[in-house]
């Protein structure tokens, strides 16, 4: 188990470029299973949880070309479905969430698939009834193996219905839109969720030949198509990790500029900050976040508490909570933070009051900062990291605090940011790998 020794107090000042995002890299390498042709994809970032799905769909017979350090080509033109009945793609598999998303491709181009049930951060229930309940509107068989942990969808044909999703889940609206673009005839998906990460898949699969309509709305229309072929596309920047970027240079007192940010795609983000007192520039296509001394949260209208709350686009996203919460203890004030989708999201919160932070923690969904103001500095630890938001909270916090922390773990920090040791390094940070 790798960590990470930190000595915090330092600040940063420079450029930082964001990698590729994750969730969109995850849902259109599943995406080149659709078809026999090959595609390229700019822009993937080298973390864990991509590199794992790739040598998945590798291991399942995609051709894997890798061009350069963030460019690949794929053709699935030999896919062996067997392999999905082996131990080796069930340990694999269950390692990691992200591998759900290859029933849709699998099930729209061959009629089966399968999966175990999948792993990934430990942050409480991540239901997949969503999926299988569109795969079954689609005209789908749907089993679970209670002794082995293993879903399976079969069908003959997929057919094109109407569904209203009971809940707008990113990674099912991808795996049912996947699935759809290739069922007979057409299909309406209604409270479908709507990321960039989604708009961005559906311009993709658009381009390898598909019909949809309705991209970046919760209602989407496919004309299913008996065949789609190959394109090249290229990766968003990942707007979780520039939020933790602001976040971090807040913290820090730092001064920091993120390039090529594609500011219009990170919604709510920047406003949120904003919230805790936290100015962003918007230079170009890049963000600049000024030194900042001292930071106030806001009160709503009647001076009562603010809170801030997830919600599904184009509302904040979760992933960035976490970060949120983290910056708030060295603000001005006091915020509600309310996770509502996880209810264990929030539980590394302990870690934070061990550092010193002034933090209740209400519920598994809610906890109470009340800023520190700088008036003290977070404390040095050694802490483990539950998984990769709150990792990169505990970094942060390590970051801000004066002396050393060590957190171990860091893989799952790795999971999902990109040699974040390396690149903070290079602008002042002081991040040892261990």
């Amino acid at each position: 188990m790798a960590s990470f020794k930190i000595k915090g107090g330092t600040k940063l000042k420079g450029e930082l470029i964001p990698q590729g995002a994750k969730n969109e890299a995850l849902q259109v390498i599943c995406a080149v299973l659709l078809t026999p042709e090959e595609v390229r994809i700019n822009n993937i970032p080298d973390i864990l949880d991509v590199n794992n799905l790739i040598h998945l769909i590798e291991k399942l017979g995609v051709k894997v070309n890798k061009l350069n350090a963030s460019d690949y080509t794929f053709k699935a033109e030999n896919i062996n479905l067997d392999y999905l009945k082996t131990e080796e793609f069930k340990k694999q598999g269950a390692r990691l969430r992200g591998s759900v998303m290859i029933l849709g491709p699998l099930l729209a181009r061959f009629g089966k698939a399968f999966i175990p049930a999948p792993g990934g951060d430990k942050i409480g229930r991540r239901r997949l009834d969503t999926h299988f309940f569109g795969f079954k509107k689609l005209g789908a068989n749907f089993n679970y193996d209670t002794e082995n942990a293993v879903y399976s969808v079969e069908a003959d044909k997929l057919k094109g219905d109407y569904m209203l999703l009971d809940e707008a889940s990113v990674t099912g609206t991808a795996n049912i839109l996947m699935a759809s673009v290739l069922a007979e005839g057409k299909t309406t998906v209604y409270n479908a969720a709507c990321e960039p990460y989604l708009q961005q898949l559906s311009k993709m699969l658009n381009s390898m030949g598909a019909k949809i309509e309705g991209i970046g709305s919760n209602m989407l229309h496919i004309k299913g198509t008996d065949s789609l072929g190959g394109c090249t596309h290229t990766v968003m920047p990942d707007m979780i990790e520039i939020g933790s970027f602001i976040g971090m240079a807040a913290m820090t007192a730092s001064e920091i500029t993120v390039k090529n940010a594609n500011i219009a795609d990170l919604g709510m983000i920047p406003p949120t900050f904003k919230k805790l007192g936290i100015h962003t520039e918007q230079r170009g296509n890049d963000i600049y976040i000024p030194k900042h001394e001292k930071y106030e949260i806001a009160s709503f209208l009647d001076d009562s508490v603010m809170t801030i709350a997830d919600a599904p686009w184009p509302g904040l996203t979760p992933d960035i909570l976490s970060v949120i919460l983290v910056t708030a203890t060295q603000a001005k004030g006091s915020v509600l933070i309310h996770q509502k989708m996880f209810e264990s999201r929030l539980f590394f919160v302990d870690k934070l009051i061990d550092m010193g932070a002034k933090i209740i923690l209400c519920d598994p969904h809610r906890a109470t900062v009340i800023g520190l103001n700088r008036e003290s500095c977070l404390r040095p630890s050694t802490m483990t990291s539950p998984d990769i938001r709150a990792g990169i909270a505990l970094l942060i916090a390590a970051m801000s605090a004066k002396g050393t922390s060590i957190i171990h773990n860091i893989e799952q920090i790795d999971r999902g940011y990109q040699n974040i040791d390396t690149r903070l390094n290079a602008i002042g940070a002081q991040i040892e790998r261990l």
